[in-house]
């Protein structure tokens, strides 16, 4: 018996993912993880009226889900003072970029991003077979001028820029921002990556016109609201981009149980608050374990905090293996020189307690392992 082949662009791709789960981790070292603090979830959790609200709605799974997500469609749109047009639900920031992709580059078009900026846009790039180009990072931030330049010179379709930043936490003021989508080349949409934003400061966040045509914004439930599970995400942009994504979106993607959550988790502003407030003194408290030991803590906008271990990317590399091995899940920047960084979560007291147990011996092995 026969089959069809895998087509050349299929064939040409690896078996992979942008990142290894915790779950494979712990398989492979046959125990859980004491910490973790890889993922940038919320480990505070979502808010109680949004836990309520998932179950109420688990009596209702064995229906579909509301294929236009019309309720939490409708709340974000007043959330944002923008039309229910303007914004579309889907699977997750990760899905929406997909979709993106699919629908404005074809095989052998350019897009331009940062060389070590979150990886699952250019996994979704390579997925369609277009030409990815990439700018390095200025001082530990995504480059506005550069990305710019670079689309220009290419004549890319899609800029992708996260503000703020993963793995890097740095973040843009909104005029910035602003400044870069005043000056996008002809034919080209800027992907506005908000995904940690309810986590930055005042002011970076640009008010932009939601009908503007070549800017989408995105973002998520799953960092500041805790929903990382439940896979909710929404993208901002003009009506006629947005209605893009009803030709070839899975209208019962979005499950039942995680619309409920979200809208409930909208609704939860005090909840959102209080998440804030335990973010931030998370941050500090990662940054000053950081400091105790003789490392470098870098300014966050996030729910993460990027810790320069002061040499290179092997030793950073050595002291997230060590503390691995020590039950504690941490992540790591992939391109030099940011490399040199490892990137602690937020989390909870017990949980920033471990890393600040296993973070001296995970740097003395990593010294005696490269001498």
């Amino acid at each position: 018996m026969t089959k069809p082949a895998l087509t050349a662009l299929a064939q040409s791709l690896s078996a992979s993912v942008p990142f290894v789960g915790p779950e494979t981790q712990e398989r492979q070292m046959g125990r859980p993880f004491a910490a973790r603090l890889g993922a940038n979830e919320s480990a505070f959790g979502p808010s109680p009226k949004a836990i309520a609200a998932m179950q109420r709605a688990a009596s209702e799974v064995w229906m579909y889900a509301d294929p236009e997500s019309h309720d939490l469609r409708q709340a974000l749109a007043a959330h944002h003072s923008v039309a229910p047009e303007n914004v579309m639900v889907g699977e997750g920031i990760d899905t929406l970029l997909g979709l993106l992709v699919r629908l404005y580059v074809d095989k052998g078009d350019t897009v331009v991003t940062s060389a070590g900026a979150y990886p699952t846009f250019n996994y979704h790039v390579a997925g369609f077979g277009s030409i990815l180009h990439t700018v390095p990072y200025k001082d530990d931030h995504e480059d506005p001028d550069a990305l710019i330049v670079k689309a220009a010179e290419v004549g890319a379709k899609l800029i992708y820029i996260a503000n703020p930043d993963n793995p890097m936490g740095s973040s843009h003021s909104a005029n910035v921002i602003q400044d870069m989508i005043d000056r996008l080349p002809t034919g080209c949409m800027l992907v506005l990556d908000e995904a940690y934003i309810d986590l930055a400061p005042d002011g970076t966040a640009p008010k932009i016109d939601p009908e503007t045509p070549n800017v989408i914004r995105m973002r998520t439930f799953s960092k500041a609201y805790g929903m990382a599970g439940a896979r909710v995400g929404y993208a901002l942009g003009s009506a006629e981009v947005i209605s893009g994504f009803n030709k070839i979106r899975n209208h019962f993607g979005m499950c039942r149980i995680s619309q409920a959550g979200a809208l409930a988790a909208l609704r939860d502003t005090a909840w959102l608050k209080h998440i804030q407030s335990e973010v931030d003194k998370a941050r500090q408290r990662i940054g000053m374990i950081a400091t105790q030991n003789g490392l470098t803590p870098l300014p966050s906008a996030t729910n993460f905090v990027a810790i320069d271990c002061g040499q290179g990317g092997d030793f950073a590399r050595a002291v997230l293996s060590a503390l691995v091995a020590d039950g504690i899940f941490v992540r790591m920047p992939f391109v030099t020189p940011q490399d040199r960084c490892i990137r602690v979560s937020c989390g909870t007291e017990q949980q920033i307690d471990a890393f600040a147990q296993a973070l001296p011996g995970a740097l003395t092995q990593a010294h005696e392992k490269l001498g």
